[in-house]
């Protein structure tokens, strides 16, 4: 496992833990790596300054995706209220948005995935949605 010190476009900076530095380039290149302040998926590697300590004196990693600013911690609470409180659709989350607000569906609390012109066209189209500032969960094994 490798820590990086990272960068969003909106200069935000946040550690991550990797790998290697080839799976952070893997995630990287397809946009799986956000900024949890804003969200941008534009992150690149902050120059740093190599940690080097004695197995004796290093101090204990905290757990990893464990937030440590107010804002990610803020996205952490957020994130668990959505999951307590909203059903998740996945990838048919314009669809079905939008069939709630044509009528066609009972309205519910939903949240999922939607394609950037999806998006677009709920938005247009004044059906009332939101961005939420991180991906859903995902099983990586």
């Amino acid at each position: 496992m490798i820590k990086f010190s990272l960068k969003c476009a909106e200069n935000h900076r946040f550690d991550s833990w990797f790998q290697s530095a080839a799976s952070f380039d893997k995630l990287a290149r397809s946009g799986l790596i956000t900024c949890a302040e804003c969200g941008s998926a534009d992150v690149t590697k902050a120059i740093m300054a190599p940690s080097v300590q004695s197995a004796r004196t290093a101090p204990k990693p905290a757990a990893l995706g464990t937030p440590e600013t107010d804002a990610q911690q803020a996205i952490a609470r957020l994130r668990k209220e959505v999951q307590a409180n909203s059903e998740y659709v996945g990838k048919d989350f314009a669809r079905k948005a939008r069939e709630m607000h044509d009528g066609t569906a009972p309205e519910r609390s939903i949240y999922g995935e939607a394609r950037a012109d999806e998006a677009r066209k709920l938005v247009a189209d004044g059906v009332p949605i939101l961005p939420l500032p991180f991906r859903p969960m995902r099983k990586v094994n």
